[in-house]
């Protein structure tokens, strides 16, 4: 068995398990960094993961995204996974809330919140808004894997559009 002599060790075990996709023991380790600090904000920004993406217990999941952001609102990796949860169950304010806090956040990855950002209103058919977000995400975008992603989005939100429009004739005699 394993010996961990500090928290600091043991989260990095816990991330290291995520990794390698061992989510029960990296659970069980984060649970044992709880028991010890449960101010440790990364250990819910890893739980919040596991809870979201492996367990689909969002309430959770969301519980431990905020309370990381609570506990340290400047951790950059936290904002990505949270925002993705509350688009994913179209909560507006909250997503507002932390669109807003992640823009200021060195080290987020700006890009891909105004992508998320656009993907909510693309969902709650606000197509006008999600394509001014797609469009803040490509002049933001550093990548060229992402940058492809987001002129997809953009196209496929023009296209949308583009069906929306209703046309009106006049018949003139």
């Amino acid at each position: 068995m394993d010996t961990y002599y500090t928290i600091e060790e043991k989260y990095l075990q816990a991330v290291e398990e995520v990794n390698y996709g061992e989510s029960p023991k990296a659970f069980q380790l984060l649970k044992e960094i709880m028991d010890n600090d449960p101010l440790y904000a990364r250990a819910h920004f890893q739980l919040g993961k596991i809870y979201y993406y492996e367990i689909k217990d969002y309430q959770t999941a969301g519980y431990h995204f905020k309370t990381c952001m609570d506990l340290e609102p400047s951790f950059p990796d936290n904002y990505f996974h949270y925002l993705s949860l509350v688009v994913f169950l179209r909560m507006e304010k909250q997503a507002n809330n932390i669109i807003e806090k992640a823009l200021e956040v060195p080290g987020v990855n700006i890009s891909s919140i105004y992508e998320l950002q656009g993907l909510f209103f693309e969902k709650n058919k606000n197509f006008s808004k999600a394509l001014t977000a797609y469009q803040r995400a490509s002049i933001e975008v550093t990548t060229k894997d992402h940058s492809d992603t987001i002129e997809k989005s953009l196209d496929r939100v023009k296209e949308k559009i583009r069906r929306g429009v209703v046309y009106q004739y006049q018949l003139t005699g």
